[in-house]
């Protein structure tokens, strides 16, 4: 019976598990649709490097790298929409 579970179950796989939750990923990108002003940052546009320190400010991940928040924008749909993604802040 030890000899069929072994066959029949799933080998390790390789790489990592996933770090962030979908709900992480989607609260991220609601960041890079909001104004910028909304976060107090003395920026004029948000880029994946204000978007992880803004992520890690509000709790939402312990750490993240702006590598990873490009890849989460990049992955984003946003040909639907009329509105830019990384949207500028109003002066």
């Amino acid at each position: 019976m030890v000899l069929i579970k072994g066959i029949l179950s799933d080998r390790p796989r390789p790489g990592t598990t996933k770090s962030f939750t979908v709900e992480q990923v989607v609260q991220i990108v609601a960041i890079a649709c909001e104004e910028c002003e909304k976060s107090d940052r003395p920026v004029s546009h948000w880029t994946p490097s204000e978007l992880a320190d803004e992520a890690i400010k509000r709790g939402i991940v312990e750490k993240i790298s702006p590598r990873s928040v490009g890849r989460f924008l990049k992955r984003s749909d946003i040909t639907t929409t009329s509105r830019s993604l990384l949207v500028k802040c109003q002066n």
